[in-house]
């Protein structure tokens, strides 16, 4: 048995992983999905004050307060800002780092550094305008394909479950830079590839591209799950099965 935390990317909440708990649990292992501050069942805690710290702290808690050890930490899409910072704060308890569809940030950056300029400028006017320029709100299907966000496998059911539980997310987690401090750098880590193929993985991190680079030390694996951005609601199955390989 393992001990699986779950943590979702932008908008969404632990109700997210509603179709990959099951799976792993029946196979006889201990998953704990997250909420983060702002979101999901607890979009009323959304604030100004609200930042990548915040979530960071959301994440050691719920390893901390339920006395979790040799963790399975999955963060998707961008959770893994979150992820990262909270591996490197308690990496005695953390076995496994996975990045679902997503990557680490390195020290110092924000998960705006990772886009261009101009969709920067987009996700800061709807802040301004939709988000009472502290939360980011759910963007359109166009948007999102727009933004690099496959949407393969989400048909009208899976597009209107989404849309329907969404909350917005806190923008101080998108400015606030990650503070590390190297504790997490020799854990195991291991990325399932989604939207775009291993192999322009492996291409981008021989190239030295800044995002990948760090992802041609020893302690990476990589498995892929080929599917759109979104894999807990396009293939859950297959999602909970490529978690559940990575048991000790």
């Amino acid at each position: 048995m393992s001990t699986y935390v779950l943590v979702p990317g932008f908008w969404l909440g632990a109700w997210a992983w509603e179709k990959v708990v099951p799976p792993l649990c029946e196979a006889g292992h201990d998953v704990h999905p997250v909420t983060l501050t702002g979101l999901g069942d607890r979009a009323h805690l959304a604030g100004p004050r609200v930042n990548l710290e915040t979530h960071i702290q959301d994440i050691v808690n719920t390893v901390v307060f339920a006395d979790l050890h040799d963790v399975i930490l999955v963060g998707h899409s961008g959770a893994g800002a979150p992820v990262t910072g909270a591996a490197d704060r308690i990496p005695e308890r953390v076995a496994r780092v996975v990045y679902l569809d997503s990557g680490p940030l390195a020290d110092g950056m924000t998960q705006l550094d990772a886009n261009e300029p101009e969709w920067n400028a987009f996700i800061e006017k709807r802040v301004a305008e939709q988000g009472d320029g502290v939360g980011y709100p759910l963007i359109s299907w166009e948007e999102q394909e727009r933004a690099g966000a496959s949407l393969e496998g989400l048909g009208e059911a899976e597009r209107g479950w989404f849309a329907s539980r969404a909350t917005a997310q806190p923008y101080g987690a998108l400015t606030q830079p990650l503070t590390l401090k190297g504790g997490a750098d020799k854990l195991p880590k291991t990325l399932i590839a989604c939207s775009f193929p291993l192999e322009r993985v492996h291409a981008m991190i021989a190239a030295g591209h800044p995002f990948f680079a760090a992802l041609a030390g020893p302690e990476w694996s990589f498995d892929a799950v080929p599917t759109g951005h979104w894999p807990m609601f396009s293939k859950p199955a297959e999602t909970a099965a490529a978690l559940a390989a990575l048991a000790s």
